[in-house]
């Protein structure tokens, strides 16, 4: 009797705790989501609506022609060309020297490897905004780019251009951390066998490093591809011409000094969101599976 009171006890703690934890995962999903429904409310009223001093969620009518004119107000197919430009050759390349990077710390032995990687994760520290100025000087100056002669002067080097943008997104810290972590997991047995078969550290990188990486990279890709296709603050510095605006530049101009046009401002930002909700939405399992799979590892 005692035990089945216990049990009973027990089983209403479980659904009471069941029940708070719903409560406190839903209030956190509306929270969440309660500014893209504004976006999106937003997107579909008229300017005079977006003004006036009384709020509703729901328009009162929708004005699907926001959209049209915010196609109409830019050249924003090439807008757009130049964000996924950016974003998916800054994924691609970074990938290739995060993992490699991370490969390299994981699964090889050299001096100074601990030493190395701890001046690597220091730069996961360091605000972006502190560099930008030598990383900038660097882009200007490169040998050989842009009218520059060996010495990197002469001409205007990587700058406003799409590679400026690249550039400097091309390695990172982060992506670095991640891929170390998660080839720690590998088996030592790997290395043993591809020893076995003669096969050298670049090798058994490509060979069988490379394609058990599905997880990290599906990880790696929503990762870079966000970053680099919502940068904002570098393209700033980099680009000068308008045929070189990104999104995210191009989408400022909607933001004037004394109005800002909320209706395309709004519809603009949805449609600029479409690219990294599609690809998130794809790849979410294996996203989910290459954040778990990068705990901690000695």
């Amino acid at each position: 009797m005692k035990g089945t009171v216990e049990f009973m006890l027990s089983k209403k703690a479980r659904i009471r705790n069941k029940i708070v934890l719903y409560i406190i995962l839903i209030a956190l999903t509306i929270i969440a989501v309660f500014p893209i429904l504004i976006m999106l409310s937003t997107s579909l009223k008229s300017l005079g609506e977006i003004r006036a001093s009384s709020f509703n969620l729901i328009p009162q009518s929708f004005h699907f022609e926001n959209f049209a004119k915010f196609l109409q107000s830019g050249n924003w197919g090439r807008y757009f060309y130049n964000s996924l430009y950016c974003a998916v050759f800054a994924t691609v390349i970074s990938y290739l020297t995060n993992s490699i990077g991370g490969y390299a710390f994981a699964r090889l032995h050299f001096k100074g490897k601990n030493f190395l990687f701890a001046l690597v994760m220091v730069g996961m520290m360091v605000p972006i905004q502190s560099i930008m100025l030598p990383v900038y000087l660097q882009i200007k100056n490169l040998p050989l780019a842009g009218g520059n002669n060996i010495l990197g002067v002469g001409g205007h080097g990587l700058l406003d251009s799409n590679w400026g943008i690249i550039a400097p997104l091309m390695a990172g810290a982060v992506g670095l951390f991640l891929t170390r972590q998660y080839y720690l997991g590998f088996p030592t047995a790997l290395d043993d066998a591809a020893k076995i078969d003669g096969c050298s550290p670049l090798r058994t990188y490509f060979s069988i490093y490379f394609p058990l990486s599905g997880p990290i990279l599906t990880t790696l890709i929503i990762l870079k591809f966000t970053d680099g296709y919502n940068q904002y603050l570098w393209p700033l510095l980099v680009i000068n011409s308008m045929d070189g605006q990104t999104v995210q530049l191009a989408l400022a101009a909607f933001k004037g000094s004394d109005v800002v046009q909320w209706d395309l401002l709004m519809a603009g930002t949805v449609v600029a969101c479409l690219p990294i909700v599609i690809l998130f939405f794809a790849l979410q399992k294996h996203y989910v599976k290459g954040i778990v799979s990068t705990g901690v590892k000695g």
